[in-house]
Parts: C-alpha cells; sequence; structure tokens
C-alpha cells in the first residue's frame, strides 16, 4: 500500500503522525511510505532521516494525497485539505467529527474511508489510540493552567502548590478517566488541593486508592458541581462519551458565582467541550475571559509539545495502521472490532452512531459495507 505522511497545516501543530522509525515498520512490510518534505521537523525528524529510512520525501501536499492510498495523520483535515481528500482513499487519524458538523459534511462529500484514532476501543472499553494524547493533554492541562493563574495572564495570583503557611491553590477535575487522573496525579504532585469528580462509584473507589492524600473524590452531579466551581481556583474539564458530544456541566450562570481570576481548562474541547461558554482557541490565542472567568480551550494541546506526542503516538497508532496497509481496511475491519470500531464516515456514509446523533444524521450499520 502507498501510505502518505502529510505536513500538518492547523495552527502551530507541531506534530507528524509517523516517526522515521514508524516509517521503516511500514517499508519493512513492503509498503511504500511518501513524506511531505519538513512534515518531522516540528517534532525534531529532518526530512534526511526519513529518507535514510526507506522514505521519498515529496516537495508539497498536494503531492501526498495525490498519491497515497492511506493518508497517516495527527489531527482532523481542515478546510483547504477537504479538496485533496479522494474518494476511496483511507483517512487515518484524529476526526472528533461529534464537534464539526462541517467536517463530518466535508468527509462525507469526500467518499473518503474515514477511521479515527478516538473511537477505536477494546473490549473494556479503553481507548487505545486516545490514552497517549489524553495523558499529554491531561499533564498539560494543570502546567497551562498553572501558568494563567499568574495574575501576569490575568488570574487570581495563586501559586498552585502555595508554601509553607500559604494554602495551595484548589484544582477541581471534573471527569475520572485518563485525562481526569493525570491531570489530579499532576496537580497533586504540585502540591494543589484536588478534587476529582466522576459518575462511577468504582471508578472513584479505585482513584480514591491510588491517589495522594491531598486529592480527594467526589461523585458528578449537577449539584455537586455548582458548589465546588465557587470555591475552586483551576476547573479542569476532563470528561469523554467516546464519539459522541461532551456534555455541558458547567453552565454559564456558574461563571458569576467564581472567584474573579478562576481559570477554567477544556480538555473536552475536541469533543465539543464541557463548558458552556467553551469555544474552541488555538495555541497562538489560546485563552478569552468571560465574567472574569479564563477559559484556556486549545484544540490540540499535545501540539505544544511535539517531540514527546510524535513518539507517543506512533507508539500507539503503529501496529493498527500497519493492519490496515497490509491486510486492507475491510479485512482488518474483519479480523479486528476494536479497529473496526474507529470507521466513522464510509464512502459517504456516517458508520458511528454517536457522530449521525450529533447532528441528527443517517446512520448506516458498518457490518452492511464490508
Amino acid at each position: 500500500m502507498i501510505i502518505g505522511v502529510p505536513k500538518e497545516i492547523k495552527n502551530n501543530e507541531n506534530r507528524v503522525a509517523l516517526t522515521p522509525a514508524g516509517a521503516a515498520e511500514f517499508i519493512k512490510h513492503g509498503h511504500t511510505v511518501f513524506v511531505q518534505s519538513t512534515a518531522g521537523v516540528g517534532s525534531g525528524f529532518a526530512d534526511e532521516v526519513y529518507t535514510a529510512a526507506g522514505s521519498t520525501v515529496l516537495p508539497t501536499i498536494e503531492d501526498v494525497y495525490g498519491i497515497a492510498e492511506m493518508i497517516v495523520k495527527v489531527k482532523e483535515p481542515i478546510e483547504p485539505e477537504y479538496k485533496l481528500v479522494r474518494k476511496g482513499q483511507i483517512i487515518y487519524t484524529y476526526f472528533h467529527f461529534a464537534s464539526s458538523e462541517e467536517l463530518t459534511n466535508a468527509m462525507v462529500d469526500s467518499g473518503a474511508v474515514c477511521l479515527a484514532y478516538e473511537t477505536v476501543e477494546l473490549p473494556d472499553r479503553s481507548l487505545p489510540l486516545l490514552v497517549p494524547m489524553s495523558e499529554v493533554a491531561g499533564r498539560m492541562s494543570v502546567q497551562q493552567g498553572a501558568k494563567y493563574l499568574e495574575k501576569t495572564f490575568g488570574g487570581s495570583g495563586i501559586l498552585l502548590g502555595g508554601v509553607p503557611g500559604v494554602p495551595p491553590a484548589k484544582v477541581l477535575v471534573i471527569g475520572g478517566g485518563v485525562v481526569g487522573t493525570e491531570a489530579a496525579k499532576m496537580a497533586a504532585g504540585l502540591g494543589a488541593d484536588v478534587t476529582i469528580m466522576d459518575l462511577s462509584l468504582p471508578r472513584l473507589r479505585y482513584l480514591a486508592d491510588i491517589m495522594p492524600a491531598n486529592v480527594k473524590t467526589m461523585m458528578s452531579n449537577g449539584y455537586n458541581i455548582r458548589e465546588m466551581v465557587q470555591s475552586h481556583d483551576l476547573i479542569i474539564g476532563a470528561v469523554l462519551i467516546p464519539g459522541a458530544k461532551a456534555p455541558k456541566l458547567v453552565t454559564k450562570d456558574m461563571l458569576k458565582t467564581m472567584r474573579p481570576g478562576t481559570v477554567l481548562v477544556d480538555v473536552a474541547v475536541d469533543q465539543g467541550g464541557c463548558f458552556e461558554t467553551t469555544k474552541a482557541t488555538t495555541h497562538a490565542d489560546p485563552v478569552f475571559t468571560i465574567d472574569n472567568v479564563i477559559h484556556y480551550c486549545v484544540t490540540n494541546m499535545p501540539g505544544a509539545v511535539p517531540r514527546t506526542s510524535t513518539l507517543a503516538l506512533t507508539n500507539a497508532t503503529l501496529p493498527y495502521g500497519l493492519q490496515l496497509a497490509d491486510k486492507g481496511w475491510k479485512k482488518a475491519c474483519r479480523e479486528n472490532m476494536p479497529l473496526a470500531k474507529g470507521l466513522n464516515v464510509v464512502d459517504g456514509k456516517i458508520v458511528y452512531r454517536g457522530v449521525a446523533e450529533a447532528f441528527n444524521m443517517t446512520y448506516t450499520d458498518p457490518d452492511t459495507l464490508y
């Protein structure tokens, strides 16, 4: 199969979908890899390293899309790329379709096979291709939140861990999955007073068992959230419904009850966000303020640490990508149910129920297509 790796063109997206080592693995399996020039530079991989691994470097994004049977990316195609996607072409990347009707319609119109990293799902409901970036985003949410709590960035001027004789900041993490767990661990490690909320009592029991003493657990519900946001300095939204829009758990009216300089970090922004006032931002312009509350809603947070993120992403996506290339998408998905759950749009049809429901569009059972 001919594999194409275009340079990411989303704002300040410095990750690349495939490391030179990953490209070498595809080549070892008998495939051909074309990489757009400078695609890996942001992650520390020069064109010459890809060439040494056996890849061919092409000058433009049009060249890569034009020749590839499977495009391997990091982030969803954006508007300039829509016209480059071909019927029958496999696009293997993070899509987060439920947050964008425009993207969904564009991929439906393209006739491509869109396989989303974020909905590949194991029998235990874990999301193996989302986990590494969730780990990065969870940790970064605290790093960014701590920065914007500084007075020079408009925050309340509180140090996350405090100092002897001065209490630490209070951090509320809504969602006890991978993002929330990593955020809570990071905040706790910095000495903050942390509360993590989740809907699952078994999950809360697990978190209570593994977390340090400065992390408390609480059942997530509307009443508790409304009470807690009034007293916390940093609030991290870390909820996920795989493939579907995130629920709006922090409403606009709650902002008026928060202390001036409170910071909200919405890691769920890729799925539409779990704060009612969320709107997607970029690394170039990451925050906005409503009612004296700072919102950080960057849609590609791990793109700020591309070296770490690229290595972690390729570790996770490569085995599934090799199956797609070795067997073709139909055979690979028939034989690997977790991979089949990654199918979102195929030949103009929406084959992931959460995406169809997000926009009240027709759902097609993917089993009828292969």
